[in-house]
């Protein structure tokens, strides 16, 4: 038995007591008429930093969830892949990388793959170049990758092995010869990429203003609009509308396991304060027609947050100027209120009028002038399932003389609701 086999049945052995610690989770209630040939999930930033962190009981609780909402479709009881878009590890050292495979071993069927990036992130912190190299002899396959699972196409991009180099130009032709040979095979399916980083100016997080995308393979991409590309690194809320984006090709922000984070007004790596406590994927299917359908989860509720379906891997549903024109001004209710304590305002929420969260509140001071000074703001947590009910926005800066309190609710493409007027 070589170093790396005895290291990773060491963690093993001392994982399995933690296991039975996992309450089988509860699939979320489904309710669409949907019959799929192929199903997945898919996420990005497990961070797993060593054994039995919080980190590992997110990945394993996502395969055993996964599993249970496979096993509640009639038609079609399989979860045929797991797959992970970079950052699966929080330093890249060697106890992370054989982590994953200890935690994963319990849970994950035979007749599931278990697919990952590796990432120029965080997965290479610690050893650097060698991290690749590590990660494909403790789990056995390579970082780039083409599988053919029930008929569709998988590939993956992991970093270069090439030190000084993010993505090769081998690299880039290599993708290039598997998009075609999964064309040439069935150019009517759609074909999935994954890789860490967003493609720039795609989905939310990878403007060049958020920093959290790469260009390197757009002009690929654009040529095969089969595509359903899936990327993670910004850690961007999953069911945020704009984490769908389509234009030659479609492309899935992953949301994240560990955390989150927004970009809010000049803010590009804001925190809620209850960042950490989410964690969510998307379950993908695909039926016998070639539709697929995307659900986002959050993992810790349990439920689902959103749900898309594209008629076809060509349908361009939501391209960004699609969700602009669907997209309506939130509403308060007649009887909605507001009171004030302290320094903080206290209300009751807006409601959607287009089934799209819900991004922020502002709170305006108005004077007899008509005046109008911002004054507070607040996201809800529409990242998550459980939105409350009332919201908090901290007032600061407030005038002295008399003045209008003015509260907006605001949706992710700026569309605000009448205000919620108190007078002082």
């Amino acid at each position: 038995m070589n170093g790396i086999n005895s290291f990773f049945l060491i963690i093993l052995i001392a994982y399995g007591s933690f296991v039975s610690l996992l309450a089988n989770p509860k699939a979320p209630e489904d309710t669409a008429d949907f019959s799929p040939v192929a199903r997945f999930i898919v996420t990005s930033d497990s961070h797993i930093t060593t054994i039995g962190d919080v980190q590992s009981f997110r990945l394993q609780r996502m395969i055993k969830l996964g599993y249970d909402i496979a096993e509640k479709d009639k038609s079609y009881n399989k979860l045929d892949a797991v797959l992970i878009a970079g950052d699966v590890t929080d330093m890249g050292t060697k106890i992370a990388f054989g982590s994953i495979k200890a935690a994963i071993t319990p849970v994950i069927k035979d007749d599931t793959q278990f697919l990952a990036t590796i990432s120029t992130s965080h997965d290479d912190r610690n050893l650097g170049k060698a991290s690749l190299e590590l990660y494909e002899e403790i789990m056995g396959q390579e970082t780039d990758f083409h599988r053919v699972i029930n008929g569709f196409h998988f590939i993956g991009v992991s970093a270069s092995k090439i030190e000084g180099e993010h993505y090769s130009e081998y690299q880039k032709e290599w993708l290039v010869e598997q998009l075609d040979l999964a064309v040439a095979d069935d150019p009517s399916k759609p074909v999935f990429v994954i890789q860490h980083e967003h493609i720039s100016n795609t989905v939310y997080g990878s403007s060049d203003f958020e920093g959290w995308g790469m260009p390197d393979f757009a002009e690929i991409l654009e040529k095969y609009p089969q595509v359903i590309d899936f990327s993670g690194h910004s850690h961007y809320p999953n069911n945020d509308p704009r984490s769908i984006w389509q234009g030659d090709y479609t492309a899935i922000g992953t949301g994240g396991l560990y955390y989150t984070e927004l970009t809010v007004d000049d803010i590009k790596t804001f925190h809620p304060t209850d960042y950490r406590f989410v964690s969510t994927f998307w379950v993908v299917e695909i039926d016998a027609e070639n539709r697929i359908r995307l659900r986002a989860v959050d993992l810790l509720s349990k439920e689902y947050l959103c749900e898309y379906i594209l008629e076809s891997p060509f349908d361009r549903n939501y391209t960004p100027e699609q969700q602009m024109l669907r997209s309506k001004p939130p509403v308060f209710e007649d009887d909605a209120s507001a009171k004030i304590i302290g320094k903080n305002i206290y209300l009751d929420s807006a409601q959607s009028t287009d089934g799209m969260p819900i991004f922020i509140y502002r709170a305006y001071a108005v004077d007899a002038e008509g005046n109008r000074t911002q004054v507070g703001k607040t996201v809800p947590s529409y990242y998550r399932y459980n939105v409350p009910d009332r919201v908090t926005i901290k007032l600061e800066n407030l005038p002295e003389e008399d003045y209008t309190l003015e509260i907006v609710a605001e949706n992710c493409y700026g569309m605000q609701s009448e205000p919620l007027k108190v007078q002082f």
